[in-house]
């Protein structure tokens, strides 16, 4: 069964779109059978249910209840290696 991870920027369009292709390709590469959908933080604050990972790359609120790995090393490309394995581990 597939996993679900949410990816979450600011504006839910560009960075979100960047960091959900290399989730994705790293997790072919791993035969991590994942589904990755885009959105904003605003998408958080109105609710969110079902997914197993959430992947930002701003700040969310604490009161979410799913797990939140920090994806801000996708965009400066500093610890990605570090941040692909915290997701393997979390989706496994």
């Amino acid at each position: 069964m597939s996993k679900k991870v949410l990816v979450i920027c600011g504006t839910g369009v560009a960075t979100s779109t960047v960091v959900a292709i290399k989730i994705k390709d790293f997790c072919a590469s791993r035969n991590i059978p994942v589904v990755v959908t885009q959105g904003k933080v605003m998408d958080i604050v109105r609710g969110i249910e079902g997914y197993d990972l959430i992947v930002a790359t701003t700040p969310i609120p604490s009161t979410v209840k799913i797990p939140v790995i920090q994806g801000l090393s996708f965009l400066t490309g500093i610890g990605n290696e570090a941040t692909l394995e915290k997701i393997a581990q979390a989706l496994s």
